[in-house]
């Protein structure tokens, strides 16, 4: 039996991309129809994250004109994760293989045939790997390959230069669901679901077209999520800070006396102004790790949906 895929697309102000981004993924879906390599009944997804311009009308006009297009409406914005799952739970129980694709076409299209190639093989997860990170700007290398690497020290297992471009089957994305998270971090919980993998390396393009919608503030937040997601690092790094800080007080205290005793000088108002300066600081940097630790542990006992849908145009069984 030949087996359905889904492709799934997040869409947040999408609407100068749209139409481009339809038009290129049909033609590679067509184009695996055509060779039998996947169902004729295969979908397009496209999730609207509750955009605020025309994303939503371009495409109950897509679907109009073309049975393979469907849509997903988020009552509003509930974040790029979130608009992933929800194209997975959805699609779940149609297909046998889904994949998830961002809207500006800057992951490459052409490599979804080679992702249905190894999925026909075996593989359960083929992650989208960029092979460069030449379209960034040095300040977004140097502070991606940081972030790679500082996770890896923490023991969280990423796969770097991929996002969330990825096929998985129907029995990974199951396994996927089972994860109840409020704060989803997708691309450091799905290298834990263990299944049989294997990567496709891409070249990264610029955006066709509209405005990144990942600005350094929210790639700040999706860091600080992920680090505090996934380890409890930031909280023994408190710990051992106290410690340093107790032998550096210690040390201090030594010169300081030795200083009194020997040479007769008095505590001066600049090494005070410091330490209160410095140890003030320290104190308000590690209160807001710990309070990202409780808020999160607070979100979580909400049990609050993670996005309510307001308008489901995919086919059910």
């Amino acid at each position: 039996m030949t087996p359905v895929l889904t492709i799934i697309v997040p869409c947040y102000n999408e609407a100068a991309v749209l139409e481009l981004t339809a038009q290129k993924l049909q033609a590679e879906l067509q184009a695996l129809i055509n060779q039998h390599a996947v169902a004729p009944t295969s979908k397009i997804l496209f999730v609207d994250d509750g955009s605020q311009d025309q994303t939503w009308s371009l495409i109950q006009k897509l679907q109009a004109n073309q049975a393979c297009f469907t849509g997903l409406k988020f009552s509003r914005n509930f974040g790029h994760q979130n608009a992933v799952l929800a194209g997975l739970a959805t699609a779940v129980n149609y297909a046998d293989w889904l994949i998830t694709i961002d809207a500006d076409l800057q992951d490459d299209v052409t490599k979804i045939p080679e992702m249905v190639s190894k999925a026909a093989n075996g593989y359960e997860i083929i992650y989208g790997v960029r092979n460069n990170r030449a379209t960034d700007t040095a300040f977004k290398r140097s502070t991606a390959n940081c972030f790679y690497w500082g996770m890896r020290k923490l023991g969280v297992e990423l796969i770097p230069n991929h996002a969330d471009y990825r096929l998985m089957s129907k029995r990974a994305v199951y396994a996927l669901l089972q994860y109840h998270e409020t704060n989803l971090f997708l691309r450091g919980l799905v290298p834990t679901l263990g299944f049989k993998s294997t990567k496709v390396f891409y070249q990264r393009h610029e955006r066709a077209a509209g405005q990144s919608h990942y600005p350094l503030k929210k790639m700040l937040a999706l860091a600080i999520n992920g680090l505090t997601s996934f380890s409890i690092a930031p909280i023994q790094l408190i710990l051992y800070l106290g410690l340093l800080m107790m032998v550096v007080s210690g040390l201090a205290l030594l010169y300081v006396l030795g200083s009194y005793f020997w040479y007769h000088t008095a505590s001066g108002w600049a090494s005070v102004m410091m330490s209160l300066w410095f140890l003030g600081g320290l104190q308000l940097v590690t209160l807001s790790i710990v309070g990202t630790y409780v808020g999160k542990t607070f979100v979580e006992t909400k049990h609050r949906p993670r996005y309510l849908i307001e308008t489901n145009t995919f086919p059910h069984k």
